[in-house]
């Protein structure tokens, strides 16, 4: 691409506003693979179109680099999750687009701090804040996982399978070395009040196509003095999820995901 994003082939696309958008603004030439300008352009249109949330009631917009919450059933639950009404402050673990972090706005949690490794994540979660409203009631830092202090409730959604992250767009897909959910569950005790609970939202994919044992997320909370309270499930509701086409089908059509409630023993 030419110095202002230009693309020099016949009948190309403008794609000057999506590449800025992705890479900041234009000032030398730019060499990309044909994929990834791709993904830039896809990327630019759910920045401007937004994703719509049924349990916010509310678009939010993605950025390039930021997993989209296309799969609203991890946002229902949380959503539908028993929520004490005396809880004063959340941390949102990995909060991506911040869309987990909205949702307990609206629920009416008054203080809450969203946490990314994800640069990008904290640009875009801190803009749907403000575009919502709720600008005065999440604050969002990083990388580490865990912000300072203690939480009456800490939510975290990592990626949902083992696997070695290419660019920062699949760190909300693979978790390497499943270093995110061992550090939730290991520290969550120290970050938690002294009657605080702790949200798990995680799928069971890894376990149906045999990356995780499936008595691996037991063994861990126990091993980390935690307790379960109880779990809320749902079935997935994408549209591959029925598609028998999908190298992927058997595993997607028996997924669950689940809400781990959980409390340090």
């Amino acid at each position: 691409m030419g110095p202002g994003y230009e693309l020099d082939l016949r009948r190309a696309p403008d794609v000057a506003a999506a590449c800025a958008a992705a890479y900041g603004p234009a000032n030398a030439e730019r060499v990309v693979t044909f994929t990834e300008l791709l993904g830039v352009l896809s990327a630019y249109r759910w920045q401007q179109q937004g994703v719509e949330v049924p349990a916010l009631g509310a678009r939010v917009y993605p950025g390039y680099g930021v997993f989209s919450p296309t799969r609203s059933e991890y946002v229902d639950l949380v959503a539908d999750a028993p929520l004490d009404p005396e809880i004063r402050t959340a941390f949102d673990l990995g909060t991506g687009t911040g869309v987990l972090a909205a949702l307990l706005a609206k629920r009416g949690v008054p203080e809450i701090v969203g946490t990314d490794i994800n640069p990008r994540a904290l640009r875009c979660a801190k803009d749907n804040a403000e575009r919502l409203g709720f600008g005065r009631k999440i604050a969002v830092t990083g990388p580490a996982l865990y912000p300072l202090g203690r939480a009456d409730l800490v939510v975290c959604n990592p990626p949902w399978l083992p696997g070695v992250p290419t660019s920062d767009l699949e760190r909300g897909v693979y978790d390497q070395d499943q270093s995110m959910l061992t550090e939730f569950a290991r520290d969550l005790r120290e970050h938690l009040t002294p009657h605080g609970e702790g949200w798990l939202v995680l799928s069971d994919l890894a376990e149906l196509l045999g990356l995780r044992p499936a008595d691996h997320i037991p063994r861990l909370l126990d091993d980390a003095g935690l307790r379960v309270l109880g779990k809320l499930t749902t079935r997935p509701r994408h549209p591959r999820a029925t598609d028998r086409d999908d190298p992927l089908a058997a595993a997607r059509t028996a997924e669950t995901t689940t809400l781990w409630r959980l409390r340090a023993r």
